[in-house]
């Protein structure tokens, strides 16, 4: 009979510490840390589109844009998490750290066969809790699907499917998008 597997756990302060050292990204969930895996050409490219696209958008306002590497902290009644989102709008804010956001205001995540169930499940429930965040948005890398779940003036989430030519609409950054412009290079189109 072997021995137990044995389950680490590290505190958010070492995750941080551990993160600055390692050679790739760990996403940290209550006390446990998850590599990340690569991204296929069209994650890639769909991710700069958008990325680029609010970059300029967003030059004169206070707001910035970040690609990949930018974490986002969720603190919750069973513990606290650090995700890297694909993209991320963050504002200026007190609870803007270096190396994370804490009040993001847009999340965009671009699917991907590993983490489509995460991204649809277990990270719009977290996003979901941000009080600062405004939209979340899923982007297929496999089709052109662009889904948006966007909270009202009463706290509440709804879901606006974009397929094909659509317009997509960010509000919470002032944003028109074609599907073109999104799916630009990546083999989709």
């Amino acid at each position: 009979m072997g021995m137990p597997a044995q389950i680490l756990y590290y505190t958010p302060e070492q995750y941080l510490e551990d993160e600055l050292q390692r050679t790739y990204r760990c996403e940290y969930i209550d006390g446990q840390i998850f590599a990340m895996a690569g991204a296929s050409w069209a994650h890639n490219a769909i991710s700069l589109n958008i990325g680029g696209i609010l970059n300029s958008h967003l030059a004169k306002s206070p707001c910035q844009t970040f690609v990949n590497d930018m974490k986002v902290n969720i603190k919750h009644a069973k513990g606290e998490c650090f995700y890297y989102p694909d993209i991320v709008v963050g504002c200026p804010s007190k609870n803007n750290h270096k190396y994370y956001l804490e009040q993001p205001l847009l999340i965009i995540e671009v699917l991907s066969e590993s983490t489509e169930k995460i991204d649809r499940r277990e990270k719009l429930l977290a996003y979901q809790t941000i009080s600062s965040l405004k939209e979340y948005v899923i982007v297929s890398q496999d089709e052109i699907l662009v889904e948006i779940y966007r909270r009202d003036d009463q706290n509440k989430w709804w879901k606006t499917d974009f397929i094909g030519e659509e317009i997509v609409e960010l509000k919470s950054v002032d944003l028109s998008l074609k599907m073109s412009q999104i799916y630009l290079k990546s083999g989709v189109i």
